[in-house]
């Protein structure tokens, strides 16, 4: 059917939903490119989100890292004469008690974690961005000093940290190594960017 063949009445009806039908059309066309550029991209997303880790083929004594934000984290699973040394050099941290530190409150303890065999942080130095090594092995000691129980070094600027990231008198890193938010999904998976879901 044509507006030539219809009443003069219908013929406007026509025309007037034809016109709304073809501006409706129109808006929508000229505002999606507007408001899709206002959505973040999913590189924005991807580097704002959570990222999930397998702990499960990690040893005791070994080191993970997985990247989260664009920032290493590492995943270092303790032994217990790691966790029981962590008691025994507070004399020798800057921060022992974390106090001046970033960790969620669940980290708020001498192991800084929510797992004491568990211990999750951001692997950059709190002095210049740099990333601190892990030096657990026989020639740390005479290379850092006697007093060394092993931890993390950094070589670029020579900032030490303990295995729960606080850092020692003395070096040019002002505090703790920052402990991100993370929760366990199971026991062998955990998820960095997220707190624990409160019950």
């Amino acid at each position: 059917m044509s507006a030539d063949t219809l009443k003069p009445q219908d013929r406007r009806q026509f025309l007037l939903e034809a016109t709304v039908a073809v501006g409706a059309a129109y808006t929508a066309a000229t505002a999606y490119p507007f408001l899709s550029s206002m959505a973040p991209s999913e590189r924005a997303r991807a580097a704002g989100a959570p990222v999930e880790a397998s702990i499960a083929g990690i040893a005791p004594g070994e080191l993970k890292t997985v990247m989260w934000r664009g920032k290493p984290v590492w995943l270092l699973h303790r032994t217990s004469e790691m966790l029981a040394g962590l008691k025994e050099h507070n004399s020798l941290l800057s921060d022992p008690t974390s106090n001046n530190s970033l960790q969620p409150h669940y980290c708020d303890n001498v192991d800084r974690s929510s797992r004491p065999d568990m211990f999750v942080c951001v692997g950059i130095c709190t002095h210049l961005g740099c990333s601190p090594k892990l030096r657990i092995d026989p020639g740390a000691k005479a290379e850092l000093g006697a007093s060394w129980p092993g931890g993390f070094f950094c070589p670029c600027h020579g900032s030490k940290f303990d295995l729960a990231g606080r850092v020692f008198k003395g070096v040019p890193a002002p505090t703790n190594l920052v402990i991100p938010p993370y929760r366990y999904i199971s026991d062998t998976k955990l998820v960095i960017g997220e707190n624990p879901k409160k019950t």
